[in-house]
Parts: structure tokens; sequence; C-alpha cells
């Protein structure tokens, strides 16, 4: 046994030896809490203390599931093959399949996945004549897969309005459809089992008896339904060992309920919380700067990561004019750490929206660094994008197929396969395009009715953009097209309409760094003979969609190829790299501007932050930039109020009054567009930065008027956006 517990600290032998009873264990960032779990499990069994498949151990993916395992067996000369580790849904499943007649399931019962599950909501919309325009699918499903997790059926849920009563009717008829085919869902899968144990007493007898030891990885993200399944699991002979950290919990809008942590302690009566607090990840700054930060969480259980590695660097922090300088900032200390040894795969770049990566794709790209987007896609390859750019296709050629295919359903206009198919079949024997049969020769009934009324939109969108400057052409179309309504009634569709909007920003840089025109050469002033040499020159529309079809197609770095890491914060969790960038930490951005609005929004946002800090290994750099351009607008920011809380004595500040590359002009002095210089109002100016003795720090991003009618609009960073009169604001410069 001594080589099994060999090496663990203090705290973690305690937790592998603990005796029998329920405990939980807050286990800080890369503090080994995979290794306590497993070397448990060990020591439970090699002691003699539990059979193999008396224990049950619960994971968040199946990768940690295969990885506990692994590590099972280099430990024990045992066959891990029929123990119980698994994800909740893995687990749940398994226990589906072995009881199936008692669960009122086929044997063979097959799983629905995401789409599977849409398709099948809509075939139900269908079927009870709902418009699909008031109701959109999507959020029916999400409204039956929330309720679901609450371990709600349809006859227990509320109704409070008449559209909820709707969403309640596709529910119930849903049910009954997937009781009839014999399929279930993923929220299903763990509700058809509470269910079983719940309403059977034999089986959960039997499994109450069987598994006296369960063991939970990530406790902090478990919904309520999974825990009201442990508690059923777990009866009252089991204990439960619940690792997690409260500090880690980021996942509320996926319904995770970090509380569960403080009923856990309640409801099975722990007596001592065992804090995992020593970090074998990160040097010593790095870990001071994340305690400072979460400490000013109130709502949490508290511990302190510490480190015997030294301090190391302190955490660099560069404040930018714009974001395309922060941008290039970060690229070039992607190369001087490329020069001194640090792989691009041990960098991880980190932003807290979807929609940031665009300004530092784009800067890659020119760069021709290699990068990668864990967990997502590259900007120009996102769904809503490609919806946009199908659009912006079809104005500047209508005659594009492709683009046509893509968009004429969608937002769904009823337009069904086998009208697309008589639609194709009119294009083929005519020898035109879809778009061509679409105007001329279009389907008979409501189907040619659809088909008119997709080429009016198209025809209009054409209409109204002729003439207007590129950037304002995408904000039309994305607007009536429909995508961002379409977006926004989605439960998750808030970073589609962001990276739509991101679009008009694209278009914006996209006219500033290669003029109204793209010519492949000048021969204005020097005729040629040879046709290939003389100019082209491609209307803008047409060059930023080509622009985008590069980008989306180069620098793709091939699968085990050494390549830069981007991702969002959210799927950085379990990771860690040598050096981490975080990106755009102002006020609105990070914390995002939605999270003041939310109960509990903004201690949710300091702990993405702290799982974003904790991250990095041996270097953390922090930037932000001035002005930022969003929603095809200059936007003037504050400093995240993050950065405050940071001891300063970490900070190594970079970049505070540089010159902006933009306009030539000092730190905080913003160059107007329309004028040509600096505005001015009542000795104040935009871009400046100014304190309010209620309001308290902000930043000026419009003014106008004079005397005693002059007024500014400040960006505070505590209570947001707000019109005051010079003449009764006692204002203060900073």
């Amino acid at each position: 046994m001594s080589q099994v517990l060999e090496g663990l600290n203090p705290e973690q032998l305690e937790a592998v030896t603990l005796p029998h009873s329920s405990a939980l264990i807050l286990a800080g960032a890369g503090s080994g809490k995979t290794r306590v779990l497993t070397t448990r499990i060990a020591w439970l069994i090699q002691t003699g203390q539990v059979s193999p498949l008396a224990i049950i151990a619960v994971t968040f993916t199946n990768k940690a599931a295969r990885e506990m395992l692994t590590r099972i067996s280099a430990m024990l000369p045992i066959n891990t093959r029929g123990m119980w580790v698994g994800t909740f849904h893995g687990l749940c499943n398994r226990m589906l399949r072995a009881h199936h007649r008692e669960a009122e399931l086929p044997q063979a019962f097959q799983i629905l996945d995401s789409a599977d599950q849409l398709s099948m909501v809509k075939r139900v919309m269908r079927g009870l004549g709902v418009d699909d325009e008031k109701y959109p699918p999507r959020q029916a499903q999400y409204f039956i897969n929330a309720n679901k997790e609450e371990g709600l059926r349809a006859p227990a849920v509320e109704a409070v309005d008449d559209f909820s009563r709707h969403l309640l009717d596709v529910y119930a008829a849903y049910d009954a459809q997937c009781n009839r085919e014999g399929v279930v869902d993923f929220a299903e899968l763990l509700l058809r089992c509470f269910e079983l144990l719940q309403n059977n007493e034999l089986l959960r007898t039997h499994y109450q008896s069987r598994f006296k030891h369960i063991l939970v990885d990530e406790f902090q993200d478990t919904n309520r339904l999974q825990y009201l399944w442990l508690k059923l699991l777990a009866g009252s002979t089991s204990t439960i060992i619940a690792v997690g950290d409260d500090d880690q919990s980021i996942y509320a809008f996926r319904g995770a309920r970090s509380g569960n942590m403080l009923e856990f302690e309640h409801d099975f009566g722990v007596g001592k919380v065992i804090k995992l607090e020593q970090n074998y990840r990160s040097h010593g700054n790095i870990l001071d700067a994340a305690n400072a930060l979460i400490r000013n969480n109130r709502a949490r259980l508290g511990k302190n990561l510490w480190t015997a590695e030294g301090k190391g660097e302190p955490l660099r922090l560069y404040e930018a004019a714009t974001d395309v300088d922060e941008a290039a900032y970060i690229l070039e200390e992607v190369r001087a750490l490329q020069g001194d040894g640090v792989g691009l795969s041990d960098m991880a770049l980190l932003y807290r929206s979807n929609a940031q990566s665009r300004v530092l794709e784009h800067a890659l790209f020119n760069a021709a660094i290699p990068y990668r987007v864990y967990g997502g896609l590259r900007f120009f390859e996102r769904q809503e994008i490609k919806h946009a750019l199908a659009y912006l296709r079809l104005i500047a050629n209508p005659e594009d197929d492709g683009a046509m295919l893509r968009v004429i359903n969608f937002p769904t206009r009823g337009i069904g396969n086998r009208t697309l198919e008589q639609l194709q079949a009119g294009a083929l024997n005519s020898g035109s395009s879809l778009w061509h049969s679409a105007c001329s020769n279009p389907p008979a009934g409501r189907a040619g009715s659809a088909i008119a009324a997709f080429v009016r939109v198209i025809e209009s969108m054409r209409n109204a953009t002729e003439g207007l400057p590129l950037p304002e052409v995408v904000e039309h179309v994305i607007e009536a097209s429909g995508l961002v309504n379409h977006y926004r009634k989605e439960r998750e569709g808030a970073d589609r309409v962001e990276n739509l909007e991101e679009l008009v920003n694209a278009a914006a840089a996209f006219v500033a760094e290669e003029g109204l025109a793209v010519y492949e050469a000048d021969s204005a002033n020097a005729p040629t003979t040879n046709a290939d040499e003389q100019a082209i020159e491609l209307e803008p529309l047409t060059a930023f969609l080509a622009h985008a079809s590069l980008e989306a197609g180069e620098n793709q770095a091939a699968a085990g190829a050494d390549a830069l890491q981007l991702m969002t914060v959210h799927s950085a969790k379990g990771l860690e790299f040598h050096t981490v960038f975080i990106s755009g930490l102002e006020e609105g951005l990070f914390p995002h501007e939605n999270s003041l609005n939310e109960e509990g929004g903004l201690e949710e946002e300091r702990r993405l932050m702290y799982v974003a800090m904790t991250r990095a290994r041996r270097r953390l750099y922090l930037s932000h930039a001035q002005t930022r351009m969003l929603h095809g607008q200059t936007r003037y920011n504050v400093a995240s109020r993050f950065l405050d809380e940071v001891p300063q004595e970490l900070l190594k500040r970079l970049g505070a009054a540089v010159p902006s590359l933009a306009t030539g002009f000092a730190s905080g002095e913003v160059m107007s567009r329309q004028r040509g210089k600096p505005v001015t109002v009542g000795g104040f100016r935009i871009g400046q930065h100014v304190l309010h003795p209620k309001f308290g720090s902000g930043v000026i991003v419009q003014a106008e008027g004079s005397g005693g009618d002059a007024r500014v609009q400040v960006n505070f960073r505590d209570d947001g956006l707000k019109w005051l009169a010079l003449e009764y604001a006692k204002l203060l410069p900073v």
C-alpha cells in the first residue's frame, strides 16, 4: 500500500484514507483532484474494504472517466472493465439498459442527440399546428430540457402565461411521441433513471446496498436532478465523496448549482471539509493574484491556493489604444516566446465572448501564424456567419445556387425538401440557376408563394443596400434577413448575435485596410496590351466575400501540428498552458454587461476570471483596449474592475500611455471622424476618464451642446451609460 499512497501531501493523504463517511473535498485548480479520486478507489480495493463492483464513480466527461480507469489499472492488477465509472448520462444509460422493462423502454432504445431531438420537436409542433415563427422549435427544445433537468414532467410544470402554455402542450406531446417510438433524449436518460429508482423500491434497495462508496468529480457543476439522483442512490448507508471547487462553478447557464455543495454538507451531515490548496501547476505570483481576485466573492466556501514552486514572473498588464493594437501586441509576444522555445500549442489566447476572436484571428492570419480554435469554430466557419455570407453572396450574385440552398429556408419559411427538389428539377430541365427557376417557374400553391416571398426578401435587400458603404450593407442584411431576430429568440443565441454584429466590424476593418476597391494591378496610367495585366476593380462586397473565403480556408493548422490555442474562458476549464493571454478585460466585456443585471452574475464572472488566470503555469498576460469596435461602432472602454482587484505589486504595467495608432493622439484623447479633431465640450473631451461623486469612475463616450446646454454621455464602470448635464454633474477629470 505504501506505493499507492506514496507522494501524497498531508491533505491528499487525509482525503484518500477517509473512514466510511461522506465528505466534501474542496479541490483547488491544479491541486491533484483526479489523483486523489483514483488513489482513494485503489486504496479502498487494495485494503479489502470493498469490491471493485461496489464502487460507483461519476465524472463529467468520458475522457475523465477513461483517464480514471487507466490510472486505476496502473495502480492495481485488476480488470476495471466491469467497474461503474462514467458520466451521469453514461451510468444512467447502463442502468436503464439493465432494467428496460421496469423503465418501460424497449431493450434496444435509441438515444436522440441534440439535432435528432430538435427534429422530433419540429415534427410534434407540425402535428399540433403550432406556429414555429411565434414559438421557435429550439426554444421549445430548451424548455423541455430545462424542466427535465429540474425533475419535472409536463403535468408538474406550472404555465405562467400563454406562451409557456403552448410550450407545455409541445412538451406533453413530445413526451408521448418519444414513448411511442421508444427513444430517449439526453435529459430523459437521467430523469427516467431517477424515476426508476424513485418508483421501484426493490431496485432502489438493491443499488443502495450494492454501491457502498459513491465518488463524484466536478461536484460544483451538478444540476438539481443530478443531485437528487445521487441522494436517491446513496440512501442512508452509502457514503458520497464529493470533490469540487465552488470557485470554478461557471456553468449556471447550463443549470449547474454551486449551492449543491452547501446542501450536500447539510443533507449528508458532513462534519469536515478537506481543502486541497497546494497547487502543482502555477507559479506563486499567478496564484496570489487569483486568490486576491476570488476573495471578492462573498458566496464561497473559502480556500487559498499556494505552491512550493516559487513566485515566478509578475503578471504582464498591457493597455492598448485599440483592439487592433491589442492583437498586434499579443502577436509580438507570441513570436518572442516562440523564439525562447515555447511551443505555440503551449500558449493559449482566451476571450470572454466568441465574437472577440475575429480581430485576433485576422491578425494571426495576416502574420501566417497557425492557430486552432479549441472547442469551437473559426470565425468565418461559424454557422451564423456562413448564413449571413450566403445572403450577401446572393445579393452580389443571385445565380449562386450553393448560397441559395443554404438560406432559402433559413430562417424557416415553410419551404421543405420536396419543394426544393421540384425547384432543382426545374432548374436542371431548363439549364438555368435555381434563382432563375424560382423567378420564372416556381412550384404551384403554398410552396410557390413561400419561394416568391424569399425572392422578394433578396431583391428588397439588394435595392435597399445599393450604394451603401460595405459595413452598412452587412448591417442591413443581418437584420433584414431575419438572422438576428432568429438567434435572439434562442436561449443560448446571444453569442451568435454577437458574432453577426462582429461581421459588421469585419467589413469596416476590411474597408479601412483595403480601401473601397481592390486592384490586382494599377494600370490607370500604364496602358498594356496584355489583358491579364489590366486592372481588375472588385466591387467592395465581392472583394469582402473573397477575403472571407480566404481567411476561412487558409492557415488551417493540421491535426497534431504546433498551433496557438484560441478559446473562450468556458472552453479553457480543465486545461493548462505554459503561457496564457486573457484579452478584452474591459467593463461590459469581461465582466460581461449581462452579468450586471443577473442575480449572482458578477460573482460568476469573477469565477470565470479565476478559472482563466489559473490555466497559466509560468506566464500570464492581461490586456485591455481603450477603444474597441463593437456592433459596428467605436466603443470607449473602462478597464475591467477585475484589474483593480489584483494586487498592483504583482503587475508589470505595459503600454499605459502609448499614442493611439489609429489617431496619433495621446492615450485617452480620441479623434472624432466627423470633425477631424478631438471633441471637447465644457472642458471635457470624448475618451477622457472622469470621476463622479455618485457613479464613480467612467469614460466620456459622447458629447454635445454648449454653455448651459452642454452634456456628456459617460460609460460608468458600475452603472453603465448615463447622460449628464455638465452644469450640474460635478465631474472631475482623472
